[in-house]
């Protein structure tokens, strides 16, 4: 399989929300009465963890458990690195390792995705020396050693197939928190009339990650819920997985990390797939600012500007057990400096100064 083609295929997932009443303006309970479309906050996590690298509280969990037995890890010294784990970053690890072994021919990169939780199990275990991580570190992961560096920034869209029944309404309307929450978090038997407010009868079919992931937990989040397990759908492996499942289902609705709902060659929204604008103002309709997915370099210039929510944007992360040493080490540090040269070409936001700059204070 080419590159491009594992690059621009991955996935969807969603979660739990207020009550959507078809055809009418959805103003869910919440919080921000700036923010009527917006879906109920949750309150804070009782127990916070903070990243060593970051000082930043966590998010709450949404991963497999991670294990209690240690193995020693592959050499972290001059020869080879082993990174595992969340979909959303792996095409930038892929390019940094590139990038990376260009200057130093002599360190091996072996760079696997498979979902955060993969990655964090992996580097907990001591089968990786660097999880890829798209969400905050839970405490009990924190407390068995992981430390998580900020790297880049991206967020989760909810996809649908370009042949949907109510398309057109959906692109000039937009889909509010509220109606996505129901969608994806009551299990109700939905049809695409009752989204959209029109007689269509044909059904909504929900798609999710089976893999424990970081996008699957931030859209849970936003949608109200708190763990990828709070979305009702059907599980797909992967988030190329979920993005085939649109795209073969015109009825047929899921999420998925904006590295592969976009083509990263012309950087349009991938042949057959519609990005769901979010009508975050809960108006009934896609106001100019809230038209931002035309390409992804639309999108990612939104969550630069902080006007797409968080979540579904977050921070991505490379997580070490322990405080990283030699080739790891030696990695992070140039990722963190020189590799985020790379990062907006990738299709990534960049991590603001202040938080790169206490990754690196902390590696000293």
């Amino acid at each position: 399989m080419s590159k491009r083609i594992l690059i621009t295929l991955l996935t969807i997932v969603l979660v739990f929300g207020a009550a959507y009443v078809p055809g009418t303006t959805v103003r869910a309970a919440n919080n921000n009465d700036d923010n009527p479309g917006a879906c109920p906050k949750l309150p804070a996590p009782t127990q916070a963890a903070t990243s060593a690298a970051t000082q930043n509280p966590t998010d709450a969990a949404t991963t497999a458990a991670t294990p209690d037995v240690t193995k020693e890890p592959p050499a972290a010294g001059a020869t080879s690195l082993a990174l595992s784990g969340a979909f959303a970053l792996y095409p930038l690890a892929q390019k940094w390792g590139e990038e990376y072994n260009k200057l130093h021919s002599d360190v091996q990169f072996d760079i696997q995705a498979g979902g955060a939780g993969k990655g964090i199990t992996d580097v907990l275990g001591g089968a990786t020396n660097i999880a890829l991580v798209s969400r905050g570190l839970r405490k009990e992961e924190a407390d068995k050693g992981a430390i998580g560096f900020p790297v880049a920034i991206d967020a989760v869209v909810f996809t649908i197939n370009a042949q949907n029944p109510v398309i057109d309404k959906i692109k000039a309307n937009g889909l509010p928190c509220a109606a996505l929450a129901k969608i994806f978090l009551t299990g109700e038997k939905l049809t695409w009339g009752d989204v959209a407010g029109t007689d269509d009868q044909s059904p909504v079919n929900v798609y999710t990650r089976a893999d424990a992931s970081g996008a699957g937990e931030q859209a849970a989040k936003y949608l109200g819920g708190s763990v990828q397990d709070d979305i009702q759908a059907t599980g797909v492996q992967g988030d190329d997985g979920v993005l085939k499942a649109v795209l073969s289902d015109p009825l047929g609705i899921g999420y998925n990390n904006i590295g592969f709902a976009y083509d990263p060659e012309t950087l349009n929204p991938i042949e057959g797939v519609v990005i769901v604008p979010l009508d975050q103002n809960g108006n009934g309709t896609i106001e100019p600012e809230e038209a931002v997915y035309a390409t992804r370099k639309d999108i990612t210039g939104a969550i630069a500007a902080n006007k797409y929510p968080s979540p579904p944007a977050r921070e991505l992360y490379l997580v070490t057990k322990g405080k990283p040493t030699g080739a790891a080490v030696e990695f992070i540090k140039w990722v963190l400096t020189d590799g985020q040269a790379f990062v907006e070409d990738a299709g990534y936001v960049k991590v603001k100064a202040d938080k790169i700059q206490a990754a690196l204070d902390s590696l000293k």
